[in-house]
C-alpha cells in the first residue's frame, strides 16, 4: 500500500493536518475495492483530490476517470449527458449521444456537487448504483455499465434529506464509505506552509522573486477564517504576488487583500449574526407594543364616551385617534390599514364593540407570535433549544407554545 507522504507527493498536496492524514488514509485504503464513496468538505477544500487518488490508485487506472459538475449541468439536460439520449429523443437531438456512464465504463465517474442533482435524475442514478443499469433518454432498452461513482457535495446532507431535495436511499447508497475534508481554518498549521507553495508556483509562473510574509502577516493569515479555504488562499497569493512591488509583505498589506477580515473571526460571526435577528425581534416588539398602546387608548376613549351617554361623539373621536394613528404610523414606515368603525346606537352594542377591539388584539399578537416561532425555528433547524434562547424564552415555553400553536 502506498505510503501516505509519497501520496501526497504524487498528487501534489501540501499540509500535515492529522484530519487530512485520516483522509487520504481512507481514500488509499478504499481504492483498491469498487465502494461507493461519498466526499465531504466545504467548497475550496480540495475534495476533487480525493476521487483522482482513488481512480489512480485501483485496478481502473488504465481506464477513463470523467469527473461532472453536477451544479453547472442544466436540469433539463442532464439526464442526456449522463445516461445518453437517442436520435429525435428531444428536439435538437439530431444523433445518438453516448452518456458518461457509457462512456466510463470500466472506469471511474466523479460526481462534484452531486447534491444539487434533480430527484428524477436521482432515481435513475440509484438504478445504476444497485444493478450497473440505465436507460438512454428516448430509448426503452436496458443498458448495463460497470462504473466506480465517487461523489462529493459541500451540502449538509441529512438537512437536504429533511426538505426533500435529496433521496435518502441514494444518500446510503452513495456514502458507503465518506471521507471528510477539514475546513483550511481547522487546519492552521497548513495555512503558511500552503501559501508558501503558491507563492513560489506564482513566482515562477510570472518569473518574478518570491513573496515572503512577515510574522504579523503570518499571524493574521492564521487567524483568518478562510470562508473560501485553499481555494481563497490560493487567489489571495496569485493578488499579492503580480500587485505587489514589495517583496516582503506586511500585516498592513495582506489586510486589503482579506474581504471583511473582522466580519470573519469566530466571535463576530455569531455576534454579528444574534445582532441582526435581535434587530429585527426588537423592531417587531416595539411595532407590537405601538399597535396594544394605540388600542389601550381607542378602549379607554370609547368606554368613557359611553359612560357620558353620547354614542355621536364616540364615533367622531374614534375616526380621530384612528386619523392620529395613522399618521404617526405612515411617518414611521409601519404598514397600516384604516378601516370605518360601524355605527354603534345603544350602550350593549357598544361593549360589543370594545370586545371585538380586544378579540381582535389578541389575534394579531397570536398571529406575530406564531410568525416569530417559526422563523426562528426555521432559522435554527428546529433546535428548540437554540430558538428559545434566541427568542428569550425557557424551552419549556416554547415547547408549550409549539404544543399550543400546533407547530
Amino acid at each position: 500500500m502506498d505510503n501516505i507522504q509519497t501520496v501526497k507527493q504524487r498528487f501534489g498536496i501540501i499540509g500535515n493536518d492529522i484530519q487530512l492524514t485520516r483522509a487520504l488514509e481512507k481514500a488509499v485504503r478504499v481504492s483498491p475495492t469498487d465502494i461507493s464513496v461519498l466526499v465531504t468538505g466545504e467548497s475550496g477544500v480540495g475534495k476533487e483530490s480525493i476521487p483522482k487518488i482513488i481512480h489512480q490508485l485501483s485496478h481502473r487506472k488504465h481506464a477513463k476517470y470523467i469527473a461532472v459538475n453536477c451544479g453547472a449541468i442544466p436540469e433539463g439536460t442532464i439526464d442526456s449527458e449522463l445516461f445518453g439520449h437517442e436520435k429525435g429523443a428531444f428536439t435538437g437531438a439530431s444523433s445518438t449521444r453516448k452518456g458518461y456512464f457509457e462512456v466510463a465504463d470500466g472506469g471511474t465517474i466523479f460526481l462534484d456537487e452531486v447534491g444539487e442533482l434533480p430527484l428524477t435524475t436521482q432515481v435513475r442514478l440509484l438504478r445504476v448504483l444497485e444493478n450497473g443499469e440505465f436507460i438512454k433518454v428516448g430509448s426503452s432498452q436496458v443498458q448495463k455499465t460497470n462504473v466506480r461513482i465517487v461523489a462529493a457535495t459541500n451540502l449538509n446532507m441529512q438537512l437536504a434529506i429533511e426538505k426533500e431535495k435529496f433521496r435518502e436511499d441514494l444518500y446510503y447508497r452513495l456514502s458507503t464509505i465518506e471521507i471528510n475534508l477539514p475546513p483550511l481554518r481547522e487546519r492552521k498549521e497548513d495555512i503558511h506552509l500552503l501559501f508558501r507553495k503558491f507563492a513560489s508556483d506564482f513566482a515562477q509562473k510570472y518569473r518574478m522573486p518570491t513573496i515572503r510574509l512577515d510574522d504579523n502577516a503570518t499571524n493574521l493569515l492564521l487567524n483568518y477564517r478562510f470562508p473560501g479555504n485553499i481555494r481563497q488562499l490560493r487567489n489571495i497569493a496569485e493578488q499579492i504576488s503580480v500587485v505587489e512591488e514589495t517583496r516582503l509583505v506586511t500585516a498592513e498589506k495582506i489586510t486589503q487583500y482579506l474581504p471583511n477580515n473582522k466580519g470573519n473571526l469566530p466571535a463576530l460571526v455569531g455576534a454579528s449574526s444574534k445582532s441582526d435577528f435581535s434587530t429585527e425581534r426588537d423592531i417587531m416588539y416595539k411595532v407590537l407594543f405601538d399597535m396594544r398602546n394605540d388600542i389601550n387608548d381607542l378602549k379607554k376613549l370609547t368606554l368613557d364616551l359611553m359612560q357620558s351617554g353620547n354614542t355621536e361623539k364616540v364615533q367622531e373621536e374614534n375616526h380621530q385617534l384612528i386619523e392620529k394613528i395613522y399618521q404617526e404610523k405612515k411617518s414611521e414606515h409601519y404598514p397600516v390599514e384604516v378601516v370605518n368603525l360601524p355605527q354603534h346606537h345603544d350602550s350593549k352594542n357598544n361593549y360589543d364593540f370594545v370586545e371585538d377591539i380586544e378579540e381582535s388584539e389578541n389575534l394579531s399578537l397570536q398571529e406575530k407570535e406564531i410568525e416569530m416561532i417559526k422563523r426562528s425555528l426555521e432559522k435554527n433547524k428546529n433546535k428548540r433549544k437554540l430558538a428559545a434562547k434566541e427568542l428569550g424564552i425557557s424551552e419549556r415555553t416554547l415547547y408549550r407554545k409549539i404544543k399550543q400553536y400546533d407547530l
